[in-house]
């Protein structure tokens, strides 16, 4: 796999400076850059600017060369789209922490919507989670400072620190006309991917992938395995709130419902290079019994590979509601010894063609849960099996919910089987 494809989505993966530095000067020398007189006059425009800048502006400490190249270079790449941007050393250092499986911070996914930091879903057990934090909440502000105009690296950056320390989070959600305040305690984040596996009823199993890593098909495997010997005939897998994972991972799990040799996902760039395929690689052994896979908002990334790969095969239906609509490629590119670009190379589409890419995958079944009833349901499953039926009703403050979605999912399961 060349190195621009090394940087899976959400999670990013490292690649080598000498190899992206390569490829670049590859495509540049290729004409692909436009008219190279032009570029050249153009360049030589922002040099002369800075100078004039440099030498003029009445607050010489803002136009010290070095602060005007990093601001010439943040807006040059910020302006593109919500996921690149320039990367300072300490960023840099920031992106290796994220491809790592375990971190010190709160446990949620953000992404960048209209240019505010906002909450794609909260990780499974997480303290972002426990606190209340919600799919579709807008962070403005981090320990009392406002984070409106930060790029994505340096906001999460803020959110992080030692795991015991508390970070006081300012955000606006939906349907409250006044900012929330809400305290988080970090912890050292250990991302479990494999969740819940459990017969739900006679013949039809349930089992929740929170994210995927390293270890996702062999957890899901194990999972399914067990379930079979309990007499599944049919699987509800759940993939909401799933906002976050590596490529790798996910052709992985497709592959263990799909044909050796399958086409899960490919990517289209500018450039060839860029341009690539994968596939279902299983020695020929795949699960066949029925599936139908839940999905929602939460759903980034390699869940919607995951998703969009079984609905385009024909092999799952999809309940829930219309996916995120991340599936872009983000590559990490040198620009010296300690900095580098963060830049959108190419865009993820699904077997049948369909672009993930600020469309979301829709599901077949369209059932609509909002963020305040699916954290009730968080809490429902987490807390209900634990304590009696009053208690529960009397700390929570409601009365236990039906799961919409898991249900409709069952229903199908049953028609496929042929029951009623």
């Amino acid at each position: 796999m060349n190195f621009l494809k090394r940087v899976t989505i959400l999670a990013l993966i490292g690649v080598g400076a000498a190899g992206a530095f390569r490829l670049t000067s590859d495509i540049v020398q290729q004409g692909s850059v436009g008219n190279y007189w032009e570029s050249r006059q153009k360049a030589a425009e922002i040099r002369d600017a800075m100078a004039l800048v440099n030498a003029y502006y009445v607050e010489g400490e803002q136009a010290e060369l070095d602060a005007l190249t990093e601001s010439a270079l943040e807006g040059l790449v910020s302006g593109l789209d919500p996921y690149s941007e320039f990367l300072s050393f300490e960023q840099f250092k920031a992106l290796d922490e994220e491809t790592r499986q375990e971190f010190g911070g709160i446990g949620v996914q953000v992404e960048m919507r209209d240019e505010v930091l906002t909450v794609v879903a909260p990780l499974n057990g997480s303290p972002g989670e426990r606190a209340g934090l919600l799919r579709g909440d807008r962070i403005v502000g981090v320990d009392g400072d406002s984070i409106e105009g930060l790029g994505i690296t340096e906001a999460v950056s803020r959110l992080k620190g030692r795991p015991g320390t508390q970070v006081a989070i300012q955000l606006e959600r939906e349907g409250e006309s006044d900012p929330l305040d809400i305290d988080v305690t970090r912890e050292l984040i250990q991302v479990d991917n494999v969740h819940g596996a459990e017969m739900v009823e006679d013949g039809l199993g349930y089992v929740r992938i929170s994210q995927f890593g390293k270890r996702t098909g062999e957890e899901l495997e194990e999972a399914i395995d067990q379930l079979i010997e309990q007499g599944m005939r049919g699987l509800v897998l759940d993939l909401r709130n799933n906002p976050r994972g590596l490529l790798e991972a996910a052709v992985e799990v497709v592959g263990q419902f799909v044909p050796d040799g399958q086409l899960v996902v490919f990517t289209k760039g500018r450039h060839a290079v860029m341009n690539e395929e994968w596939y279902a690689n299983n020695s020929g052994a795949s699960y066949t019994f029925p599936l139908v896979v839940l999905v929602n908002p939460g759903s980034a990334s390699a869940s919607e590979i995951v998703a969009g790969a079984l609905k385009d095969s024909g092999r799952a239906e999809l309940v829930g509601e219309t996916t995120f609509g991340k599936g872009s490629v983000q590559s990490i590119l040198p620009l010296s010894g300690s900095t580098g670009i963060k830049l959108t190379t190419a865009k993820y589409y699904t077997p049948g063609g369909y672009v993930i890419h600020d469309n979301g995958i829709e599901p077949d079944v369209m059932i609509e849960i909002s963020p305040k009833e699916e954290g009730n349901l968080y809490i429902q499953r987490s807390r209900l099996k634990t304590m009696p039926l009053e208690e529960f009703v009397k700390r929570y403050e409601f009365e236990p919910l039906e799961d919409r979605q898991l249900n409709a999912a069952l229903d199908l399961l049953r028609d496929d089987l042929g029951e009623s």
